[in-house]
């Protein structure tokens, strides 16, 4: 079962250990998914669209994925 984070800095945990980030853009809903796959457990996040490119830039995570 993935883990839903609300804080930015829980998410930030998680990405020092991150295998791949995946970020799914949905304008229509008005939000982006955030999603980090540990080893062991798939961590998300939803965030508002116009946070979303400062989030991508603090990611530091070596496979990012964006899909739209």
């Amino acid at each position: 079962m993935p883990i839903e984070v609300k804080s930015k800095d829980e998410l930030m945990k998680y990405v020092a250990n991150a295998v791949e980030c995946r970020v799914y853009r949905n304008a229509k809903k008005g939000y982006a998914k955030i999603k980090v796959r540990t080893k062991r457990r798939l961590v998300t996040m939803k965030v508002p669209l116009d946070e979303v490119d400062s989030l991508i830039q603090e990611l530091n995570c070596e496979n990012l994925v964006e899909i739209t």
